[in-house]
């Protein structure tokens, strides 16, 4: 039998082995087996102070097992029928003499396993329990079952069932049975770079001997993702441009008459990104742009004269957003900038306008008939809506342009839905207010051409913002002050909590009670708070995301008209809301938000000629990780420096999000941050790759792994 990479893990494991690999991990070949990496490396002489330990750190220790005695007790579970229950509680000392003791739950086998006078090293978080300090159920690696070379142990992703040194006699079982693979990468590449060879480097990544080995392995294996996950991008870009599409001129009678009656002068950025989505919407191939804008720069009025160079030429456009907030806020913000340009086919309207519509999943059987109709005649030149575009029986008579807002939330199957009810490939401009670190959109958005709108439009004034401490009344009241404050000059104001309310669970609730902190606020409970307390005898009004659509867009209006002095809501209102009277905003909580949400949320604020203010309510000590990140945010407006902030401080997985699975799963080594000098690289080898061969005939095995990303694994990829 040949063996190698695709080989099941069943025909060269044990069963036992095999079934618990395929159901907790996923891994099925030796080639999942072999990419399933070390998380971290243990050197043989990490042998920490156990007089030492604090209380919450990991550590690592070196240590002898002294004794180990089984407990008998029964957990106290209210409401639960009693039952016994084990605890294991092991004695390890180091070779002072000091001594910790480690307890494992309900797991007996390990009496039989740690043994007295075995050593071995112990992976685990110091916690405390009857004034002794012990390690919960932490991972033991022991040295008879090492079978190690260099000092460097590796320690795997795993669980209670599959421990760490399971996986480990398991791969180095594997990496005897494949010793020759063949190498996937371009033998002129890995040359000129100096790589390792695949094989090489597998064996380095399991079994390094060093940490300089360890180091060329990663780099390695690094490229590998890199290169390949580059080289899908670069070809769909390509083969894009192979796409016919049909083109619309420049200019146009609606636009030209839009722009002559703007009231302000574009920005600069706003200028050229402008110019540039006009030229591509001129050629015979389709446009795929990404325009990243920051909030508040004017992102919206650029991808309304791109719509406007369509319909001025006979198609028709599509603006696509996640929500019917959003989606509402699009239609009234378009309808309103056109004036009587939106009113076509109506008495007095100018020749050249058109009808601008909105179609929502909680249309009225009435409204949703007259909408389809324009749409399918035409008489809509711009269509805004949420999913309900994509419903069969939502036909255009011309899609020449599809706009989708907040691109992240919506999934593949959707945007080429829409995109198929074109008769030709349309044009397609992405947009998203979450500032994207380079890197990433290199990496997950690197089939589209990038733009970016840095400056705000004149009159738009900086956002002050302060952290405030929870618990103190002094800076609590003030805080509340200031809100009646902006209220009585004639302003309004936002109060934003991570939580609807009772036991349910919402989209825009996050998260719950985590071990002893208390609940986060809820809007609902907040908002009766505020009624009888700070805020009494101002108007508040409601929004989440357990509204019905009705009472969302009724109360959204009556705070657009002023009628409501202060908004208490969810992270609905995170993107799109544009309310140029509201000045003031408390985020409660604050903490239990990320760094790009938090700086989405307070661009609500200071969109018209009055400054903005910001205040985050926590109740974080300062010079912990949560208070940092609050600081950061409250000391600069640069949505950019945030992005990489925030990905400095979240996981790459978080980062390329669960619509991504299918990078994730060949991205593992790559650091988004770490590794951009790589990831650029590779860009510059797959656009020659790609130039010189676009088949890649040449290289069959490296085709494979592209073809695999681009398929099965890739689909989030399909933009185009």
């Amino acid at each position: 039998m040949t063996i190698g990479l695709e080989t099941r893990l069943r025909e060269v494991l044990d069963k036992k082995t095999v079934e618990k690999l395929g159901e907790a991990l996923g891994i099925d070949t030796i080639g999942d087996l072999l990419g399933h990496y070390p998380f971290r490396y243990i050197g043989q002489g990490e042998r920490p102070d156990l007089g030492r330990l604090t209380i919450g750190e990991e550590v690592t220790v070196f240590a002898e097992v002294r004794a180990a005695v089984a407990r008998k007790y029964q957990p106290k579970r209210p409401g639960q029928k009693a039952r016994r229950a084990e605890r294991l509680e092991v004695v390890i000392a180091d070779e002072d003499g000091r001594t910790l003791t480690l307890v494992y739950f309900n797991q007996p086998w390990l009496k039989e396993h740690l043994t007295t006078g075995k050593q071995g090293l112990f992976v685990g978080k110091v916690g405390q329990f009857n004034g002794r300090l012990q390690l919960n159920s932490p991972q033991h690696f022991l040295v008879e079952e090492w079978n190690v070379t260099g000092g460097l142990l590796p320690v795997y992703p795993g669980t209670a069932e599959l421990p760490s040194w399971k996986i480990m006699k398991a791969v180095h079982t594997a990496l005897g049975l494949v010793p020759d693979l063949a190498d996937p990468l371009p033998r002129e590449i890995r040359s000129r770079l100096g790589l390792l060879g695949y094989g090489e480097a597998l064996h380095r990544i399991h079994r390094p001997e060093s940490h300089e080995a360890l180091g060329a392995a990663r780099k390695r294996l690094k490229w590998q993702e890199a290169l390949v996950l580059q080289t899908v991008l670069v070809r769909r870009k390509s083969a894009s441009l192979a796409e016919a599409a049909t083109p619309y001129e420049t200019g146009g009678a609606i636009l030209d008459a839009f722009d002559a009656r703007l009231p302000f002068d574009l920005t600069a950025g706003q200028r050229q990104v402008g110019a540039e989505i006009a030229d591509e919407i001129a050629r015979a191939h389709p446009m795929h742009r990404l325009l990243q804008g920051d909030v508040g720069s004017g992102k919206t009025l650029v991808a309304l004269r791109a719509m406007l160079q369509v319909v001025a030429h006979g198609g028709q456009a599509a603006l696509l957003a996640p929500t019917e907030v959003l989606a509402g806020q699009h239609h009234r913000s378009i309808a309103e900038m056109l004036g009587d340009l939106a009113h076509g086919g109506e008495l007095g309207a100018p020749q050249e306008a058109t009808r601008v519509a909105l179609l929502t999943g909680s249309a009225t059987a009435a409204q949703r008939r007259t909408v389809i109709d324009e749409v399918k005649t035409g008489a809509a030149g711009i269509v805004i809506g949420t999913h309900a575009l994509l419903y069969d029986g939502v036909d255009f008579a011309d899609l020449g342009l599809v706009v989708v807002d907040e691109q992240h939330r919506f999934g593949v199957e959707q945007r080429d839905t829409l995109r198929a009810k074109a008769k030709r490939p349309p044009h397609t401009l992405v947009m998203t207010a979450t500032p994207i670190p380079r890197t990433v959109a290199m990496t997950v958005y690197g089939d589209l051409e990038t733009s970016r709108l840095t400056e705000l439009p004149a009159g738009r004034t900086p956002i002050a913002t302060h952290v405030v401490p929870y618990t103190d009344q002094r800076w609590m009241r003030r805080a509340w002050s200031r809100l009646r404050e902006e209220v009585e000059a004639g302003r309004q104001a936002y109060v934003v909590c991570p939580r609807v309310g009772d036991d349910q669970k919402d989209g825009d609730d996050l998260g719950g009670a985590d071990g002893d902190r208390r609940p986060p606020l809820a809007v609902t409970d907040v908002i009766e708070q505020l009624r009888s307390g700070p805020l009494e005898g101002l108007t508040l009004g409601l929004l989440h995301g357990r509204l019905d659509s009705d009472e969302k867009d009724r109360v959204m209006r009556a705070y657009a008209a002023g009628e409501i002095d202060v908004l208490v809501a969810t992270t609905v209102i995170e993107v799109g809301v544009n309310v140029p009277n509201a000045t003031a905003m408390v985020v409660l909580d604050a903490e239990r938000f990320g760094i790009s949400q938090l700086h989405q949320l307070r661009g609500r604020v200071g969109r018209g000629a009055h400054p903005g203010l910001c205040l985050l309510v926590s109740e974080v000590p300062e010079g912990t990780s949560s208070r940092e990140r609050l600081d950061a945010v409250a000391s600069t407006t640069d949505g950019f420096a945030l992005a990489e902030l925030d990905l400095e401080q979240r996981r790459e997985g978080d980062v390329l999000g669960a619509a991504q699975s299918g990078v994730k799963s060949h991205v593992k080594l790559l650091s988004l941050l770490k590794d951009a000098d790589i990831i650029e690289a590779a860009r510059a080898e797959a656009t020659a790759l790609i130039d010189a061969d676009p088949d890649l005939r040449g290289e069959p095995a490296f085709a494979a792994l592209v073809d695999d990303l681009a398929s099965d694994r890739g689909e989030y990829l399909e933009k185009g």
